[in-house]
């Protein structure tokens, strides 16, 4: 009894269907791979600007504070603190109080392009000027971060200005 609408498959029919298998090609595999190289290397150069304007980001950060406690303390002494008593015990304290407990340093690497090799230290050069009456806060930014340009900057009580 043979039935017009139910049959199997030649054997020959089952035989091709098995055997072709769907791949990639070598081409299209090369393709993809050079694809996601073009889009590793696009993602570690972001990457890398990234971390310089986030390094810059807290170098002007750090010098805000560190000028917010100049502040403070001129308001209370009527002076700056010299240079002696501000970087080497990496503090900005008198005997009636701490203003900052620790200044802060410069982030890591030091080095950033357009900063001469004095700036790459690691941390911010403060100087008292003028008897006590103004100071000098020089850092160095590796790209231009708000209205600060990139290169030397200088930070006085009057604000931020480029060398």
């Amino acid at each position: 009894m043979s039935n017009k609408f139910f049959s199997l498959p030649s054997s020959s029919l089952l035989n091709t269907s098995l055997n072709s298998k769907k791949a990639f090609t070598l081409i299209e595999l090369l393709v993809v791979i050079v694809i996601i190289g073009i889009l590793a290397t696009l993602a570690t150069v972001a990457l890398s600007s990234a971390r310089v304007k986030a390094r810059d980001a807290r170098r002007v950060s750090d010098v805000r504070q560190i000028q917010t406690a100049l502040e403070l303390f001129f308001n209370d002494q009527g002076s700056y603190p010299s240079t002696a008593a501000v970087m080497p015990s990496n503090a900005i304290t008198t005997s009636g109080g701490t203003y900052m407990a620790k200044i802060p340093g410069n982030p890591t690497p030091f080095a950033e392009s357009g900063c001469p090799a004095a700036q790459n230290v690691s941390q911010y050069i403060y100087a008292q000027v003028n008897s006590g009456l103004s100071y000098s806060l020089t850092y160095c930014l590796g790209g231009s971060t708000g209205s600060i340009p990139a290169g030397v900057n200088t930070a006085t009580p009057s604000g931020i200005t480029a060398n």
